[in-house]
């Protein structure tokens, strides 16, 4: 008996190993794919506003747990489907059977992980995404309130500001001084004018919002109502432009809010129908999101114990291929429950509810032993869907 413990104890482990190690793998390509998506963003920020590179790696720091939220049960699927498939590959599932070991029991450590997998979901989901967007949101606010500055481009007419076009033959963006300029200024439309000089440079007042253009060498071309036309020739000029407040855009929203105060918005009749749709919807999410690595451990096993002939690759194309559909099926119900169309609550849980049937289903046909997809590994069965859909539709 207590050889037998030993032996299932070293087996717990060694199923443990073969799962961890491509689950941080996965996590960190997808982590990597999901950060791609916003480096576009990232670099203008580096480039075109001049926020610190200190600043930008906070930035990205606040912006993992949101990303954690998503990858660690995708990365979990991907390291259970090519963990069995690997064990199913060299025939180690068939030995393990052999030596007396279930399917069933097989489950165990792999449950153990989806535990962890869970908790660790669970506690990002409710209290490290809120922290990170609420953090995120205020750092870029101050970022963006400490760079104040016009986006001057060399001969581009620039209109970002309202009431101004501002156009400049040429700018150096380290010395900030700028040549053959010409202003548009319409904030008075009663008196617009026209300002021309030959050079000029850029103080920045971060902390008021507030640039100064030093006009050198120029002259001002203004149209009144009843005078006419007034021409100001000029040495030096100095034209104060207030910046729009771009920070007070970024406001709050579900995503940063706590369970508490989800919940208070939820149960508060004076919060808009749309509103507390949504807040009941992110409420659910931060339950439903962690469960989905138990659902995807009773759905992968059975799926990778019988994907003995694709290998690692074929692994990896069903993972991504059922997390396709799991998301497909997450974003249609939850297009359902904003429009009210269902409950918050059927909305979220539904996709686990259905994926938890279907892998209960995969589960007994492999204990079993009969095969889940007819004989036919997952790519070849979706493959065979595939020729059949294609086959009813119509051609031209």
């Amino acid at each position: 008996m207590y050889h037998a413990q030993a032996m299932l104890t070293t087996f717990d482990r060694y199923i443990i190993r073969e799962i961890a190690v491509p689950f941080f793998l996965g996590m960190v390509a997808f982590t990597a794919v999901l950060l791609m998506g916003r480096f576009l963003k990232i670099a203008d920020m580096v480039v075109a506003k001049g926020v610190p590179i200190a600043d930008i790696a906070r930035l990205i720091a606040y912006l993992f747990p949101s990303f954690a939220l998503v990858t660690i049960p995708m990365a979990f699927l991907l390291a259970i489907l090519l963990a069995f498939g690997r064990l199913s590959a060299d025939s180690e599932i068939v030995a393990i059977k052999a030596s007396g070991v279930s399917l069933t029991r097989l489950l165990l450590p792999v449950m153990a992980c989806a535990t962890l997998a869970t908790i660790a979901t669970a506690i990002v989901a409710i209290y490290a995404v809120p922290w990170g967007n609420t953090s995120f949101k205020g750092l870029l606010t101050r970022a963006v309130e400490q760079r104040a500055e016009v986006d001057l481009r060399e001969r581009v007419f620039v209109d970002s500001i309202p009431g101004l076009v501002i156009y400049v033959d040429r700018f150096d963006p380290v010395r900030q001084t700028m040549t053959g300029v010409m202003i548009q200024d319409q904030r008075d439309e009663k008196a617009p004018l026209t300002i021309f000089a030959r050079q000029g440079s850029v103080t920045v007042h971060p902390g008021e919002r507030r640039v100064l253009l030093n006009l050198t060498g120029g002259s001002i071309h203004r149209s009144l109502e009843k005078e006419g036309y007034r021409l100001i020739q000029f040495r030096d000029y100095v034209l104060n432009v207030q910046l729009p407040q771009t920070g007070q855009g970024i406001g709050r929203n579900e995503l940063d809010m706590s369970l508490g105060e989800l919940r208070a918005g939820v149960g508060n009749p004076a919060t808009g129908d749309r509103i507390r749709r949504e807040m009941g919807l992110e409420f659910h999410r931060r339950f439903s999101t962690p469960f989905a690595c138990f659902v995807f451990a009773i759905a992968g096993v059975p799926l990778g114990v019988q994907n003995r002939r694709s290998g690692k690759g074929g692994g990896f194309a069903v993972s991504i291929g059922l997390l396709l559909l799991y998301y497909v099926i997450l974003s249609a119900c939850k297009t359902l429950g904003e429009r009210g169309l269902v409950p918050a609550v059927a909305a979220m849980w539904g996709p686990n509810i259905f994926f938890l049937a279907l892998g209960i289903w995969f589960f007994r046909r492999a204990v079993t032993e009969r095969p889940i997809f007819g004989g036919l590994s997952p790519i070849d069965f979706a493959s065979s869907l595939w020729q059949r859909f294609a086959r009813l539709w119509p051609r031209k």
